[in-house]
């Protein structure tokens, strides 16, 4: 068999012209050529996550600089908000890096609801919060701007976000959100290759981590904005990601953002509607839905019959495209289908006939 299209919630199919712009001659990282590669996407990049801040670049995947906001930021406690296996493993990474924290925890399939939150900073315990936007092992997406105006009424507390898998699908405007550090992987909805990390920091996340004596080196917020300001990376940075990521950005903004939304949404819908015609339910609370990726209860059919995930997964694999199984304890008992990245209609109406096949089948 020849490829396998991706339709997992990542990583996500890479363009042809993404690959060869990931191909690009080598060039020195400390050069001007390298500087101005990174001043020419900087603009870009800040229209992207809506800023007036400098984008870092991190060689990393998304934990990294997720853990390199702990560092940088918690000196009291940190709140993890957790709805699904992503959010969860907050608490474990917080817990390793020897910070206080607590667990504002939902069951899976519902959204962590700003009220929620509000209790917990009301105590004034808390000098960080994390919130994961889009959570993908449950397909939910939690209302993130009514999250975010709670910092208005917290200022003390560092809002990190981490938007690894909405990026360039959905409207984040850091700027206007007031929070404090906005983190994305690559290999999601911007549909690159894995292995960088884009992210911003407002300017109280700078000075707090400025304060902070154990941030360490390779993660430290201070240093990414040092060597932004010369249009460089605190250390070697994976060029060939940077190439790609330049090339894709021309993509993005010859579509125009508001166009990614838009496709990024009726591309969700569409997943819906297939997985309503064939009488299945979705994992998550209604109205909270991701734009990226559908997360398909199993067993919700007429007579309750489930299908086997795992034959269903192989028939349409035997067609060539890969859906994803479910994930942690909803493995199985549910089924992922992404539509991030460069997806159109036509090619999820490849994916959807290669799936009635398969359903046929069962």
């Amino acid at each position: 068999m020849g490829h396998v299209k991706l339709h997992i919630p990542g990583p996500v199919e890479v363009s042809e012209k993404t690959f060869r712009a990931f191909r690009s001659p080598m060039i020195g990282h400390r050069g001007q050529g390298f500087k101005d590669l990174y001043a020419k996407i900087q603009p870009q990049l800040q229209a992207l996550f809506y800023t007036k801040q400098l984008v870092f670049l991190s060689t990393s995947s998304a934990w990294g600089v997720m853990e390199g906001a702990l560092r940088n930021l918690v000196s009291r406690r940190v709140l993890c908000c957790m709805c699904g296996a992503f959010s969860d493993k907050w608490l474990d990474v917080a817990q390793r890096c020897g910070k206080q924290s607590d667990a504002l925890k939902v069951d899976w399939g519902s959204p962590i609801r700003p009220e929620q939150v509000e209790a917990k900073l009301a105590t004034g315990q808390f000098d960080a919060l994390t919130v994961i936007h889009n959570e993908t092992s449950t397909g939910v997406m939690s209302p993130l701007a009514e999250i975010a105006a709670l910092k208005r009424k917290y200022p003390e507390v560092m809002f990190i976000v981490d938007a690894v898998s909405s990026l360039t699908a959905t409207k984040i405007e850091f700027d206007a959100l007031g929070i404090d550090v906005l983190l994305a992987g690559t290999q999601k909805a911007l549909a690159m290759p894995p292995g960088l990390t884009v992210f911003t920091c407002s300017p109280s996340a700078l000075a707090k981590s400025a304060t902070m004596k154990d941030r360490g080196y390779y993660f430290d917020f201070v240093e990414f904005q040092k060597n932004a300001e010369q249009n460089m990376t605190p250390s070697t940075p994976s060029i060939g990601h940077i190439y790609a990521l330049a090339s894709k950005l021309e993509d993005i903004f010859d579509e125009g953002l508001e166009a990614r939304y838009r496709r990024h949404a009726q591309l969700a819908e569409l997943t819906r509607q297939w997985a309503a015609g064939h009488g299945f339910t979705l994992f998550p609370e209604k109205g909270f839905e991701s734009v990226t990726l559908t997360c398909v209860n199993n067993g919700a059919r007429p007579g309750g019959r489930a299908v086997d995930v795992a034959t269903l997964q192989k028939l349409v694999k035997d067609q060539g495209f890969l859906i994803d199984g479910g994930y942690g304890k909803i493995k199985g008992t549910t089924f992922r289908i992404s539509n991030m990245g460069d997806e159109t209609e036509a090619t999820m109406k490849q994916l959807y006939s290669a799936l009635d096949v398969a359903m046929k089948q069962l």
